[in-house]
């Protein structure tokens, strides 16, 4: 009778209405409905973003790598701190320097290129390498065709680097943001670079000083001089020579 009983009374309690009331409420509760399933989904992003390291670089098409960006994902770029023409450069902390800038490539732009080469590669030893070249150009132009025709073609690849290194737009660039011409030039990314590199080249043929002068504010503006970085030497001293007295 007992075994009975039990059976009885679990048979109850299955088809209690209240117990399966309360069992399909915890089934609700545990399931999200559509739309909060829908959210959830779109929270996950699609696509994980690949990031290509600290800094930028440059693929071998010219195509600028920037960090917390897709790989080959050309991004806007930023515009010189001072303009071709500000020879006297801004009213900043750097106006000391920028007019040191502007007399020094006005009388010895050799000096002044060997320092912005020395600056941009950061190795001290590049000064005399670059600085003498481009003085025999520099002389060698002056004195058979009256004006510096050599060294602007050895030395506008330095503004090539500086514009990639800091992600500068170049003349073409500006011609298109300020009159909007040169747009076919910008759209595709290797003739823009094609065209880019062109540009540095006339402005330096045709606006040596100006363009030399350009650069070193612009490096002075971002990097400290190579010698700045050097490592303090510690020198040990030894002890001055020590006597012990005799007591009395």
């Amino acid at each position: 009778m007992a075994i009975s009983n039990d059976n009885n009374n679990d048979e109850h309690h299955e088809s209690s209405p209240l117990l399966s009331k309360q069992v399909a409420d915890q089934d609700l509760k545990e399931k999200p409905s559509g739309k909060k399933a829908k959210e959830a989904a779109a929270e996950v992003p699609a696509h994980p973003v690949v990031a290509t390291g600290d800094g930028f670089g440059w693929t071998a098409d010219g195509l600028p790598l920037v960090h917390r960006s897709v790989v080959g994902e050309p991004l806007g770029r930023s515009q010189w701190n001072s303009s071709l023409l500000s020879c006297l450069g801004r009213n900043d902390e750097f106006c000391s320097s920028d007019i040191e800038v502007c007399l020094l490539g006005s009388l010895v732009p050799c000096v002044l290129y060997g320092t912005n080469v020395e600056r941009l590669g950061s190795d001290p030893g590049t000064f005399a390498n670059h600085c003498l070249p481009y003085s025999v150009l520099y002389l060698i132009g002056n004195s058979f065709f009256g004006w510096n025709c050599l060294a602007p073609w050895f030395s506008y690849p330095t503004r090539t680097a500086i514009r990639r290194k800091f992600n500068l737009e170049g003349s073409c660039e500006a011609l298109h943001r300020s009159c909007g011409c040169c747009g076919s030039c910008v759209e595709d990314e290797l003739q823009r670079e094609q065209c880019e590199l062109t540009c540095d080249l006339a402005t330096h043929v045709l606006c040596h000083p100006c363009a030399v002068c350009q650069e070193g504010r612009e490096i002075r503006r971002r990097l400290h001089h190579p010698g700045f970085n050097a490592q303090p030497v510690f020198t040990m001293v030894p002890p001055g020579e020590q006597t012990m007295a005799r007591g009395a």
